[in-house]
């Protein structure tokens, strides 16, 4: 019996499927389909951006981006990050295509994603060579951050920082306000 032929997935497949809810992401050709977020995912990525933008109007060193996004480096690889935070040029451009460095990217882990971005999404953004990568675990009250050289994340429960080049001061948001009830 003949195996068929796997499928390798490209970025302009992953953005001509249909518009039915559903995140479709494409890392190294494989597919990552993602439904549509719990109500709690979403209120964390509220928080989080809303957070990151205030930062960004003091010390204007990016602009942070939620969801609904196409950045892509290279023709199998299309991720639509929770959070990002991209240098001010780029931003500014208002053109995915342009929107290469990411000086920030923030996952809110859903059971749906949590393979992907653990492990999926983080290798991809540690091979891009991203400074920065938070996974916000919303279940477990923790951030996990990683960087490019991590084999192993900082596993935060109190507060996470970070600290663009160029800023004068940290972004640092303390995890019991990010985690607070409605």
């Amino acid at each position: 019996m003949r195996m068929a032929a796997p499928i390798y997935y490209t970025a302009d497949l992953a953005r001509a499927l249909p518009d039915d809810g559903n995140r479709y992401e494409v890392v190294h050709g494989e597919l990552l389909v993602t439904p549509a977020p719990r109500p709690w995912h979403e209120e964390l990525v509220a928080r989080l951006l809303e957070a990151l933008r205030g930062y960004l109007r003091r010390e204007p060193v990016g602009h942070a981006f939620g969801s609904r996004s196409d950045i892509s480096w290279g023709p199998y690889v299309r991720v639509e990050p929770d959070v990002f935070v991209v240098p001010l040029a780029q931003a500014r451009s208002l053109d995915w295509s342009r929107m290469r460095e990411l000086l920030l990217v923030v996952e809110v882990l859903s059971p749906s994603s949590n393979r992907a971005d653990r492990f999926t999404k983080r290798r991809l953004y540690q091979e891009q060579g991203v400074p920065v990568y938070w996974i916000v675990d919303g279940d477990a009250e923790l951030v996990e951050v990683w960087t490019p050289e991590r084999e192993d994340p900082a596993v935060e429960r109190e507060r996470v920082s970070w600290r663009p080049t160029g800023a004068t001061n940290p972004f640092t948001i303390n995890l019991r306000d990010l985690f607070r009830p409605i």
